[in-house]
């Protein structure tokens, strides 16, 4: 199953990289499925593709100077024509998504939201009929007394849990901050819990990412599923 899985991964990514053409800037996801679209990315530079990486993390920066892929941050650029990232749940309809296992949910929502487009790229167990059950909603919180949104996110229903690295030390992100792994159960209105919880003062992103993906690519065995925003 675990080689099934990897190689559907890798079958939706480097179908996302075929939409890149020369010129382009590029928003360079970060995770395992991401991690297929910039190897493949890096062949088509090797093979004399241009184009510019904004990556979204140190993991994803590291894999693409490896790979020869120039690289520019999001500050040098006015924006973006293309991102290419992972998720960990989908929502089929809506195109909502959970995001974060990763650790660099913050980054890749400002890289987002500074894309003309965004195509998600996913294995088919991340298909759900509703957010939640599967995973947690990572939220990124300032170190500093992270123990007091963590009271605000409790009131919202939701059961955090500081995310440690493998050593058992709390997990701390490319931005210097922590992660709260929180399980809400199903999600009823994941605009509406998006909005709430990104009002805490402390908090400085979550893992919802509403209305942001333009274009979902899902691979089942060898074949492709393409589902695109209703504002699409």
């Amino acid at each position: 199953m675990a080689g099934t899985i990897e190689a559907e991964k890798q079958t939706a990514a480097e179908a996302a990289v075929l939409h890149v053409v020369d010129g382009m800037v590029v928003g360079l996801g970060t995770g395992s499925t991401a991690d297929f679209a910039i190897r493949k990315l890096g062949e088509r530079v090797a093979a004399g593709l241009t184009i510019r990486g904004v990556p979204t993390s140190r993991r994803s920066e590291e894999l693409a100077r490896r790979l020869g892929i120039p690289l520019v941050t999001l500050q040098d650029v006015e924006q973006i024509d293309l991102t290419i990232d992972g998720a960990d749940e989908i929502d089929p309809e809506s195109l909502a998504l959970i995001k974060g296992q990763g650790g660099a949910l913050v980054r890749e929502k400002l890289v987002a939201v500074a894309s003309k487009q965004v195509i998600i790229v996913a294995d088919s167990s991340k298909i759900v009929e509703r957010l939640g059950g599967r995973h947690p909603v990572p939220v990124e919180v300032l170190r500093y007394g992270w123990h007091v949104p963590a009271r605000r996110i409790r009131s919202l229903g939701g059961a955090p849990i500081l995310r440690t690295d493998a050593s058992g030390m709390p997990f701390v992100t490319d931005n210097d901050n922590y992660i709260l792994d929180v399980a809400f159960g199903l999600i009823a209105r994941p605009e509406q819990l998006s909005e709430a919880l990104k009002s805490i003062t402390g908090v400085v992103d979550h893992g919802l990412f509403i209305g942001i993906a333009d274009r979902v690519l899902v691979a089942t065995g060898d074949d492709i599923r393409e589902y695109l925003s209703p504002d699409h």
